[in-house]
């Protein structure tokens, strides 16, 4: 793995840190390598139930390095054998697993279209998100062009994209880019302490809720009729048996003997 990803696991919460300080962590094809290597530990490992996502030294990712890139031009085909760019866009779109990031400073290109893929995202009240790829003369990646406008809207997505204009912490929380805004010195606590909230959940319940969430598929019927079928099959789990056991016992419940 890159020595420029950084990874750490506790408490059901596996940690994937950007460690191109330097470089406001601009990812190579080594660093996005490095970051599907642990997604994908992560994605096969029971005891993980959120992967965390953050930067070192005063920035998130300042996004991909022209550099790199043109001397290493990525391959961005879809198949089977993809090169480490595609790999990662599959993994982190695609993970069963409850994903959260930590944004400071700079967060740029991927580095602000990989949070659309996220499932909580904080930012410090320094971060300031951008999408410049029309600035390079290239297009939005990562699905942004189909999630953006779903998420905020299209003329604002135009807005963000058309012009390429960074957006402060407070812009982007209440365009619903990021969920909460925190001081700078209390972000890392707080993204480490919602994700090993959400760690302490019933397992199987939390990936089939993001599930759910995620699935674009369906009217409103149908909906209702699926979510019907799953909260049958839930009441007969060992999960919702610990937690109704334990709301009666007047105690936390604890999942963390079951998958």
């Amino acid at each position: 793995m890159s020595d420029n990803i950084l990874v750490s696991a506790a408490a059901g919460v596996l940690e994937i840190r950007f460690n191109r300080a330097d470089k406001k962590n601009a990812f190579t094809e080594a660093m996005y390598a490095g970051i599907v290597e642990a997604l994908e530990r992560a994605e096969a490992d029971a005891s993980v139930r959120v992967i965390l996502l953050s930067g070192e030294g005063g920035a998130f990712s300042a996004g991909n390095d022209l550099q790199d890139f043109m001397q290493n031009p990525p391959d961005l085909d879809d198949k089977a054998d993809a090169g480490p760019v595609m790999r990662f866009m599959r993994a982190l779109s695609t993970t069963r697993k409850i994903v959260v990031a930590a944004v400071q400073g700079p967060a740029v290109g991927v580095g602000a279209t990989l949070l659309l893929h996220c499932d909580l995202v904080l930012a410090a009240d320094n971060a300031r998100l951008s999408f410049p790829f029309i600035n390079l003369g290239l297009v939005p990646e990562f699905g942004s062009t189909l999630l953006l406008p779903q998420r905020i809207g299209y003329h604002q997505a135009a807005e963000l994209t058309l012009l390429g204009e960074p957006v402060d912490a407070a812009t982007a929380q209440r365009l619903g880019l990021v969920n909460r805004m925190v001081p700078l010195a209390e972000l890392q606590e707080a993204a480490r302490g919602v994700a090993r909230k959400l760690a302490a959940k019933a397992p199987a319940a939390l990936l089939l809720t993001k599930q759910l969430l995620k699935s674009a598929a369906g009217s409103v019927p149908e909906r209702i009729v699926e979510e019907a079928g799953h909260f049958a099959r839930r009441l007969r789990t060992a999960e919702f048996k610990e937690a109704a056991t334990a709301f009666f016992e007047k105690r936390a419940p604890d999942f963390s003997k079951l998958s």
